[in-house]
């Protein structure tokens, strides 16, 4: 776009020095980071001049008009600069003045040419002694982070509900911010919402609803504003254990406190592998079911998405997932979104860590593998596409949406990438270094060229070992010398979809020390084992085989949406349409994007399905949130405008 390109030679291709450091940081570690240069693209903040230290927010959450009215009270550290430029996005800006509350003065501000990705510049007057900025705005239809719900989309169906959803660029669509994931800052909060109802945020929260609808919030640890987010909804509280706990809505409370009843267990597990959880509290709040992912890591308050509540607790591993977020993204953060794979890739690996202390070596591995054939499919499909470079860790996405890399490889090929090396020196010795790596590099951000450097002068060197590294981080696909993961259970699987393909009878299993046969039970295998099954069988597989499964294992109307999903694509691709009732169902009913993806892809290919597809979207767009409904309106070639929010 000309827009994108001119404010990238003019503003976003600057060059600069990160200097805002945890105190506990070593001199050594400082210096490392501030030589290091970093570009950033997606944001036009001037961070290097003049930058926030900690933002308090005065909200008022007016579900009449759906909208937040608000002023972001900006403490800054200003190098001498005459201006201070924040990122917005769909934000009608009303005032800004300068100094204290209530002793304020008026300054000008202009607004610049907005991009379609990346907002406007909000540039604004200051002088070089200024340090506090106050932002009088109010959200609007474009602000993309909020998904406003009414009461028949949650569960209770009486009281409205609003969540943000920042990651990775949009909480300048409801927070006027120097929008960079390299800009840590502390926060504080008061905000006002309708009496009967909760506010939640990414903050130390409260347990109980006031009686005035008022709450205060405070974040004392320096966290990128991608990590801001509220939640306001008719919410109940359960504890777990120490220093953890869960909010949902009252209908479903219970079951959530049944479905996440290890998180304390996680909490030690992951403790005793990398060191202490320093964010005090870990709560977990499971939104409706628009919210776009499985979790997001917001400091203090997971959001969870209904979908993992299996009833069987198989699958967890989205909790552990978010909670090494406290580690890996939190604690020590990408500089910039091309550097994305450093917060996942680690998150992923001590996910599987995780998993592995709690459950076993034979559940870890076989999550391990389901994701490694996710990835290989992801990067054939990336390779064949107009982005191959996009296999890559080190990413380089100017000029694109961030959440264009938002791949399996940075997930995945990022912590294959962690595992292999675990495997070059070693456990004890690979544990000891990303010890002291969280510790380093605690509550701050850098680039994948920090970690480099910092991988070769504290692993490789002091052991002697050669390693493709750079392959690894700059290079397409996977390397050749990737571990291998072999898992007899999912080995297992695979072999029974090969002998139901072949026309073998596999619902009847011989039981071990005993002389009969027993019918085959779903509940016999993990979610992850089905996920192997169904991925083996053949994707012309006939009609006939596949409604056999279904009269002996409902596949179509297992409520575990892994599976679901995974069953509709085999189903799409065999023109098996019976399943076509539970799947729209299913589309009108989950948001996340996961889910929803790969079975809009699906059904894009064929122009029958498409046409069906089409239909079931024009009904069921409304329920998601901004982040699936842009990605699926491309996917579908639907040109509704203005997307909801």
């Amino acid at each position: 776009m000309k827009i994108f390109k001119l404010v990238s030679i003019l503003l976003l291709l600057s060059l600069f020095a990160c200097d805002y450091f945890d105190d506990s940081q070593s001199e050594e570690g400082k210096k490392i980071i501030t030589n290091q240069q970093i570009r950033e693209s997606h944001s036009y903040a001037n961070i290097e001049e003049v930058f926030t230290k900690h933002l308090h927010l005065d909200m008022e959450v007016d579900f009449d008009n759906n909208s937040i009215y608000a002023v972001a009270r900006h403490t800054m550290i200003n190098k001498g600069s005459d201006t201070a430029v924040f990122d917005i996005k769909g934000l009608e800006i009303q005032k800004v003045t300068l100094g204290e509350k209530d002793h304020e003065i008026n300054t000008n501000f202009v607004i610049g040419m907005e991009d379609s990705i990346l907002g406007a510049p909000l540039s604004v007057k200051i002088d070089k002694n200024s340090t506090l900025i106050n932002i009088y705005y109010k959200t609007t239809e474009g602000s993309e982070a909020l998904d406003w719900l009414k009461p028949e989309m949650t569960k209770g169906k009486k009281f409205p509900y609003l969540y943000t959803q920042g990651q990775a660029i949009l909480t300048r669509t409801w927070i006027p911010s120097q929008d960079r994931p390299s800009n840590r800052i502390t926060y504080s909060a008061d905000v006002k919402v309708p009496e009967g109802m909760i506010a939640l945020m990414s903050a130390k929260n409260p347990t109980k609803k006031s009686k005035d609808g008022l709450y205060h919030f405070e974040m004392n640890q320096p966290i990128p504003v991608y990590l801001i987010a509220l939640a306001v909804g008719n919410l109940e509280y359960r504890k777990i254990g120490k220093n953890c706990g869960v909010y949902s809505e009252p209908e479903m409370i219970r079951q959530v406190a049944w479905e996440f009843k290890d998180l304390r267990k996680m909490i030690v597990a992951a403790e005793g592998i990398y060191g202490k959880y320093q964010w005090e509290q870990y709560d977990v709040i499971v939104l409706p079911y628009s919210f776009p992912f499985g979790g997001m890591e917001n400091p203090r308050l997971t959001f969870a998405n209904p979908t993992l509540l299996a009833g069987d607790r198989s699958l967890i591993s989205v909790i552990a997932h978010e909670l090494a977020h406290s580690w890996s993204g939190n604690l020590v953060t990408n500089a910039t979104w091309d550097d994305f794979w450093l917060n996942e890739g680690f998150t992923v690996y001590f996910e599987n860590r995780i998993m592995q202390s709690l459950y076993g070596k034979d559940i870890a591995d076989i999550l391990a593998l389901i994701e490694f054939q996710e990835l290989k499919a992801e990067v054939k499909e990336i390779s064949d596409g107009d982005h191959p470079e996009d296999t890559y860790l080190k990413l380089s996405l100017d000029g694109r949406n961030p959440d264009d890399g938002m791949t399996s490889v940075a997930y995945v090929k990022g912590a294959f990438f962690l595992k292999t090396l675990e495997e070059k020196v070693g456990r004890e010795k690979f544990d000891v270094f990303v010890k002291g790596y969280f510790k380093k590099f605690q509550f701050q951000t850098l680039t994948t060229e920090i970690f480099e450097k910092y991988l070769e002068d504290n692993l490789l060197k002091p052991n002697k070992i050669k390693f493709n590294t750079k392959a690894w981080l700059y290079g397409k696909g996977i390397p050749k010398n990737c571990i291998k993961i072999v898992s007899p259970r999912f080995v297992a699987m695979q072999k029974m979809a090969d002998n139901f393909n072949a026309g073998k009878d596999i619902f009847k299993i011989k039981v071990k020390k005993r002389r009969r046969k027993i019918d085959l039970k779903r509940d016999m295998y993990v979610t992850q084992e089905w996920l192997a099954f169904i991925r083996r069988l053949p994707r012309n597989i006939s009609i006939d085989k596949l409604k056999l499964l279904d009269k002996k294992l409902d596949f179509k109307g297992w409520g575990n949406a892994e599976i679901a999903t995974e069953w509709y694509i085999l189903g799409v691709e065999a023109g098996y349409e019976d399943i076509r009732p539970n799947m729209e169902k299913f589309l009108k009913k989950v948001g996340r994007r996961k889910f929803l993806l790969p079975i809009y892809k699906t059904l894009a290919n064929r122009p029958t399905d498409l046409k069906w597809a089409k239909d079931v979207y024009a009904e069921s767009r409304a329920n998601y949130h901004a982040v699936s409904q842009n990605t699926i309106d491309e996917i579908l070639k639907f040109n509704l405008k203005p997307a909801k929010v």
